[in-house]
């Protein structure tokens, strides 16, 4: 594969969640982060419930459902304007997946997309559905992630 550019990205997490006695044990620290990216607004991230986590803040599991949600999103618009399509509305109420494995661990198994597109004109709909297909070979995170990443579109006409 011919590689264009390189990109690189940095965060820098942050634990916020000492109690006083560190990780003295499982129950005596928060789970609360800081994600900080140079002139972006933090992001208040923790565990997820089950874990222990702030149902109030961003969870791992959260943001790569989000990241991929976004990816297809922005891959998508890109895909229609080759395509002649002119978009305009989109939302997507992505699913996903995560088993845990019973020994600490787990993974993510399946994440479905489900973008409603709405379209300028009825011609443009075969054009809009196919332009899906194009989005998830051009969706840099659907492309790093080891798991389906499916997607039940609905296309509507304004």
């Amino acid at each position: 594969m011919r590689m264009i550019g390189e990109h690189r990205y940095s965060v820098a997490a942050t634990w916020t969640g000492d109690r006083g006695t560190g990780t003295s044990g499982y129950r005596d620290y928060d789970r609360s982060v800081t994600l900080e990216i140079a002139g972006k607004p933090e992001l208040l991230a923790s565990a997820d419930r089950p874990f222990r986590g702030d149902p109030a803040r961003w969870n791992p599991e959260d943001l790569l459902l989000a990241a991929l949600a976004e990816c297809h999103l922005l891959s998508y618009l890109h895909a229609c304007v080759t395509a002649g399509v002119v978009v305009v509305a989109y939302r997507d109420d992505a699913t996903g997946t995560m088993l845990e494995d019973g020994h600490g661990g787990g993974a993510f198994t399946e994440v479905i997309l489900h973008p409603e597109v709405t379209v300028a004109d009825a011609s443009m709909v075969d054009a809009a559905m196919a332009a899906h297909r194009q989005a998830n070979e051009w969706c840099f995170i659907a492309n790093s992630v080891n798991f389906p990443v499916r997607h039940e579109p609905v296309i509507r006409v304004a």
